[in-house]
């Protein structure tokens, strides 16, 4: 069985989502991933449209959109579109994935591994593309306001968890302030980065 989440991972917003077993194995393909980014990314799409995102064939990213939706990670919009042309858009909420414990299905636990190896692949990419870009692709505005920072720090394992508790509720918070529609003038679409965690490699001081 799937392990039960703990208190830190359970569900705090509407719409907020801890996968299951079922789901994540459902989710444990690379392009799955890619299109859930995508409509995360940039609002609602057709399959064709991401298609041309990832190099697949509008039956493929259909096939596997279908896979999602049967999930729940995905849904149809009604009353857009064609039967040909449907349009696609991701719920609101946050997707959590269970911390893997010992009880955990062994099946389960690899299939989360590798949803958050495909998460991280795809967050990794976006922000090489945008450390590749040329100046030239860019508004100079864009440019400016962008910040890649890098903090560094000693946290017991509780200060780690209590600040980064604090931070989600802030980012949550400040997201919701500014975040715009997709369509809106003059918008488009950003990627956010929050990063905490223990390095594995550090040297204990004795």
């Amino acid at each position: 069985m799937t392990a039960d989440p703990s208190p830190a991972q359970q569900p705090t917003h509407a719409g907020d989502r801890v996968l299951d077993g079922p789901v994540l194995k459902a989710l444990a393909h690379p392009l799955r991933v890619q299109l859930l980014d995508i409509l995360s990314q940039y609002g609602p799409q057709t399959a064709s449209s991401m298609g041309k995102r990832v190099g697949e064939s509008s039956g493929a990213t259909s096939y596997h959109l279908r896979q999602l939706a049967r999930h729940g990670l995905v849904r149809e919009i009604e009353n857009r579109g064609s039967g040909r042309e449907r349009w696609w858009e991701r719920p609101h909420g946050s997707l959590i994935l269970s911390t893997s414990t010992p009880e955990q299905d062994p099946a389960v636990r690899e299939a989360a591994r590798q949803v958050n190896r495909h998460f991280v692949q795809g967050r990794a990419e976006a922000l090489a593309a945008f450390t590749a870009s040329n100046p030239s692709e860019l508004p100079a505005e864009w440019a400016d306001a962008a910040m890649l920072s890098t903090l560094n720090a000693q946290f017991t394992a509780d200060q780690l968890k209590a600040f980064t508790g604090e931070m989600e509720a802030i980012l949550r918070e400040k997201l919701e302030a500014y975040r715009s529609e997709p369509g809106t003038p003059g918008a488009r679409p950003v990627q956010l980065h929050f990063n905490a965690f223990p390095l594995i490699d550090f040297q204990e001081q004795p």
